[in-house]
């Protein structure tokens, strides 16, 4: 029997406890473990994604800036506007990656004057910066980002500069 998603009503396979439609949870208990899926990391543009610089300029200067370009939530936009920014599948997360290849907590995205840096909390997956697995590694513009599934490339803000 399909799964029903109470959120967007998108009928999943059986078994299925996220929505394949919206990403939100159909099945299970919050207290599910993460499970252990081989995460393939394609090949990604050298350059950076032109249709995301128009976005920075509402940004602040140094702001940094994540762009999800592929995986659920594509074109979704999120702010590092805090000293420490946590991305991963707990609920509380700054950054809430809903789907089974992403840890509860996964990775920290800090900031120290304008220079951001990525560490890796002990995921199960790992973290992965322009298709290198990391421990922690500082971001430059157009870097990507992969978390599990969710392939994220990081900007600078622009707002106010020349």
């Amino acid at each position: 029997m399909d799964v029903i998603c109470s959120a967007c009503g998108h009928r999943n396979d059986p078994g299925a406890n996220f929505c394949s439609s919206c990403g939100e949870r159909v099945a299970g208990g919050p207290d599910d473990p993460t499970a252990a899926i081989p995460i393939i990391v394609d090949s990604h543009p050298e350059q950076v994604d032109e249709e995301h610089l128009a976005d920075r300029d509402v940004f602040e200067p140094q702001m940094g800036l994540l762009v999800v370009n592929g995986g659920p939530k594509a074109g979704s936009r999120y702010a590092l506007d805090t000293a420490v920014v946590r991305a991963g599948r707990h609920p509380e997360s700054e950054i809430f990656l809903d789907d089974v290849t992403v840890s509860r907590r996964h990775v920290e995205l800090t900031s120290d004057n304008g220079v951001y840096t990525a560490r890796d909390v002990g995921s199960l997956n790992g973290t992965y910066l322009n298709k290198e697995r990391i421990e922690e590694a500082t971001l430059v513009d157009g870097d990507e980002l992969q978390i599990g599934r969710f392939k994220l490339q990081f900007f600078h803000g622009t707002g106010g500069v020349g």
